[in-house]
């Protein structure tokens, strides 16, 4: 082979060790408490170590590649040289468009795996402090994973079953459809090294109300094309957005307007680039 991509998702492959001609890496997000989430706690230090000490150092000269600027500061403040990590922002599918009508009620959609890092038992709390400002607002949410089963019993708790809905996997066009119907999109992940999903909301015209975290500043523009707020006030901030027509409008549209910028054909062009660029280099 002529060149190397080293995709690092928590655990490395140690490429700088072993191949010597153009390479880059890619890392999507650093980890961080997410190792607590998905391991014990003797694994989570050692993942957690791994991942922030141990290293790093393999990979100083190594291009590094991240779809955000969010990531890029904390690989910097792991000690990654600054000249040589790239932020290059995600694309957005071009089939993710406007059309269609919105729902006849108050939709907010949430989609993404059922794992604890999103935090999607927080997202139910919104939802139901937010139906109590506007009664008839409804929180659909695609996707599966482990947390399935917790999720479904928090509902039935709360006895929110009449508005709160697991959608499970659904279909591509149909997802496109769901987005094109609701009112907002939104997130109360701990961690993102993006944030995919409000983005493909966005393309459809509708804004995000999302948890304030790093990876969510890189894909939403507080204030422009939605609203980022701590995971406590997640269910206020969905109300506010849902009560007011003209702020979900400018928002929609200034959300459209950024997404059409994100495309797929732009990241491939700049990853392209920059392997070439090392192989030049090399």
């Amino acid at each position: 082979y002529d060149a190397l991509v080293e995709v690092w998702n928590g655990v490395p492959w140690f490429s700088p060790v072993w191949r010597r001609g153009p390479r880059l890496a890619f890392l999507h997000h650093v980890h961080g408490q997410m190792w607590d989430q998905i391991l014990p706690a003797p694994l989570a230090w050692m993942g957690r170590a791994l991942e922030t000490r141990f290293a790093p150092p393999f990979y100083r000269r190594t291009l590094v590649l991240t779809p955000s600027d969010a990531t890029r500061e904390e690989l910097l403040e792991l000690g990654f040289r600054a000249q040589r990590v790239q932020a290059i922002p995600n694309g957005v599918d071009p089939s993710f468009s406007p059309g269609g009508t919105r729902a006849e009620f108050p939709l907010v959609l949430a989609v993404g795996r059922l794992a604890p890092v999103k935090r999607f038992e927080a997202l139910v709390d919104a939802a139901v402090v937010a139906r109590t400002r506007v009664p008839g607002m409804q929180l659909h949410i695609v996707g599966t994973g482990p947390m399935e089963s917790a999720l479904r019993q928090q509902i039935a708790a709360a006895g929110a079953e009449e508005y709160v809905h697991l959608l499970g996997r659904v279909e591509h066009d149909d997802l496109i459809a769901l987005y094109r119907r609701a009112w907002v999109v939104s997130s109360a992940s701990l961690a993102e090294g993006w944030g995919l999903t409000l983005t493909e909301g966005a393309a459809c015209g509708t804004p995000a109300v999302a948890t304030d975290i790093r990876g969510h500043h890189s894909s939403v523009f507080d204030g422009s094309t939605g609203i980022l707020v701590p995971v406590e006030g997640l269910g206020d901030a969905i109300a506010d957005v849902l009560e007011d027509h003209a702020l979900r409008s400018r928002l929609g549209v200034a959300a459209q307007a950024r997404a059409a910028t994100l495309t797929w054909d732009r990241v491939a062009h700049d990853m392209l680039g920059a392997l070439a660029a090392e192989a030049r280099r090399s």
